[in-house]
């Protein structure tokens, strides 16, 4: 066994052996913790004083706040108790204004009193209204009567006279009064008659002519042809040799010129110039005539207008022409046409409806005597 070796004593510890345990090294050490941990518990601080600091400056706004709303809230409960002490005012002014119960007792006595007087003036009023309408719808009833009488007796109107006739029946009927029987009955009779009265179409004899008035504008005269038999000229030019002048002559001039001795039948001179429109004129003047007395219920005068046109026709137009010779034939197939109507007479309606509405009349102004 070795022998363990005493420790040696730092006297005993050669110089060249001694070594410094670095003191600087060991103590630096706990000196960066310490460093770190002292800024790290600074930076809480300040942390802490930055948190206190932003949690104070929040109190302080929210106080502020606070404090805006109470005096918003103050302000606003003051306006309300100006208003409400404002309507208070009023309330009270009004309920002083209001009547005692004597006077509200007087006030519905007399509401009452007026109610009942204006329900009394209502069903006069109405009455009145009412029996004045139906004086006006009575009134036009016999109006339309004798406008009715008035086309029959002045236009031969059949259809218009039964259109209003059937109107002041319809009057009639809607009053629903028992005492216009004999007005309605009479009334009954003119529409039957109107219904069987014949109607001729004057408006379409009129339309008819309109067209041969028209016609008769575009009439024009014939010129007549010759065959050259029985003409002294046209003989004298035949016996010539045809190659003379004179021949030549006479063959021309016989086409404007006829010479006979012995014609069998009425030469009309040609129409031109201002002759043709003045007989033009004359035809169309007669047609217009024959359109009026044809609208208008005359039967002289329609068949003299006619008459007339054709004297005109054959005076003045060769019928060999056969625009002519069918002018001539219309115009007396239309002469044959009837234009006059045989109208009924409406004067027995018309006396009842009349003695009718003067006993309706009478009722009436009997009714308002005995009325309060």
């Amino acid at each position: 066994m070795s022998e363990a070796p005493t420790p040696k004593t730092p006297d005993e510890t050669p110089a060249d052996e001694f070594q410094p345990v670095m003191p600087v090294t060991v103590e630096s050490k706990p000196r960066r913790g310490a460093t770190a941990l002292a800024g790290f518990a600074l930076l809480v601080g300040l942390a802490g004083v930055a948190a206190g600091g932003w949690s104070l400056w929040q109190l302080q706004q929210m106080q502020i706040q606070d404090q805006q709303q109470a005096e918003a809230l103050q302000s606003a409960r003051d306006d309300n108790a100006r208003r409400l002490q404002g309507l208070a005012q009023q309330l009270d002014s009004r309920l002083a204004a209001l009547p005692t119960p004597a006077e509200l007792d007087e006030r519905r006595r007399l509401l009452a009193n007026l109610q009942s007087d204006q329900q009394r003036l209502s069903h006069r009023l109405e009455s009145v209204l009412q029996g004045t309408r139906q004086d006006w719808r009575l009134d036009e009833a016999e109006h339309l009567l004798r406008l009715a009488a008035l086309r029959l007796s002045a236009m031969q109107d059949v259809t218009t006279a039964e259109t209003l006739v059937q109107a002041a029946d319809d009057i009639l009927r809607d009053q629903d009064d028992p005492a216009s029987f004999a007005a309605r009955e009479q009334l009954s009779l003119s529409l039957e008659a109107l219904r069987t009265t014949p109607r001729p179409d004057r408006v379409g004899l009129f339309l008819q002519l309109g067209a041969l008035r028209e016609q008769a504008a575009r009439l024009t005269p014939l010129a007549p042809t010759f065959d050259g038999q029985g003409d002294v000229l046209s003989d004298l030019a035949a016996e010539g040799d045809g190659a003379a002048w004179w021949s030549e002559w006479l063959k021309t001039l016989s086409e404007y010129f006829r010479i006979e001795f012995d014609a069998d039948s009425n030469i009309r001179p040609l129409l031109s110039g201002q002759s043709l429109s003045r007989v033009r004129l004359s035809l169309a003047l007669a047609l217009e005539q024959a359109q009026w007395a044809a609208l208008h219920g005359q039967p002289q005068v329609y068949r003299q207008a006619l008459e007339q046109t054709g004297q005109i026709l054959d005076a003045h137009f060769n019928l060999d022409n056969p625009d002519s010779r069918a002018l001539r034939q219309r115009l007396g197939e239309l002469a044959e046409a009837r234009v006059e109507v045989e109208t009924p007479n409406l004067d027995n309606a018309l006396d009842a409806l009349r003695a009718y509405l003067q006993r309706n009349q009478a009722r009436r102004a009997a009714v308002a005597e005995e009325a309060p």
